[in-house]
């Protein structure tokens, strides 16, 4: 196996009881990572990490493979997603397989696309990067952002009150849409070493979904930009 795609999907969430199998304008929201990994073809095999009976049957009805349950330690509430693709890739090795790429593809990524994928790929493959994943620019200079101190007002970095907005460096947010890896990252325990880069997407394509705002936020999103004609 060359190149394995694993959306992680525990059953245990707690914001939003079920959040990944709740349905998003119209299927459940794990269908549309699926769909995207699965019609990418870049992948030898797209599986599902869960501990849940319900997602697994969900998952595989779309097409992805459910080869085994999750940990209790990598399901738990403190479990982070290396945590989940180290316990995928032990359970491969012990079936006598080792992908040597991977791509850790969020569960709750509705606007996650083909071409997302394949543009991110081509750009860890041609220049060998640990790790590759889409950020989002800062809509505003986080070098001008303010913090309280007691009831004041005060600027985090005070020397910049008298820049330009347009005279700061650009700075940028982790997507959290998906992740390509190769072994580097997962031997350091990081996501990201000093030899990884990013595809930079626009904020309209990207939704953190944590609360019952952010899934109505998104579904606005989703539908505005199918309306478009532009997913």
């Amino acid at each position: 196996m060359n190149r394995l795609c694993i959306i992680p999907a525990r059953g245990g969430s707690k914001r939003i009881p079920r959040k990944n199998i709740r349905e998003f304008a119209g299927k459940p929201i794990i269908a549309f990572s699926i769909e995207a990994a699965l019609n990418c073809e870049l992948f030898d095999e797209v599986m599902i990490s869960t501990d849940d009976d319900e997602i697994a049957q969900i998952a595989e009805s779309y097409g992805a493979s459910v080869p085994f349950r999750r940990n209790r330690k990598a399901a738990n509430d403190t479990a982070t997603l290396l945590d989940v693709i180290e316990d995928v890739l032990l359970n491969y090795k012990n079936k006598g397989q080792q992908p040597k790429e991977i791509c850790c593809l969020l569960a709750t990524a509705p606007f996650v696309t083909i071409e997302m994928l394949r543009k991110a790929y081509k750009l860890f493959q041609i220049e060998k990067y640990d790790s590759v994943f889409p950020i989002v620019k800062f809509d505003n200079p986080i070098q001008r952002s303010l913090k309280f101190e007691g009831k004041k007002l005060q600027m985090n970095w005070p020397n910049n009150i008298h820049l330009r907005s347009q005279d700061l460096e650009d700075c940028y947010y982790d997507s959290g849409l998906f992740y390509w890896l190769n072994q580097q990252p997962l031997i350091k325990k990081k996501l990201w070493t000093d030899n990884s880069s990013a595809i930079v997407l626009n904020s309209l394509v990207t939704q953190d979904i944590d609360t019952e705002s952010d899934w109505k936020l998104a579904e606005l999103k989703y539908n505005y930009l199918k309306n478009e004609q532009r997913i």
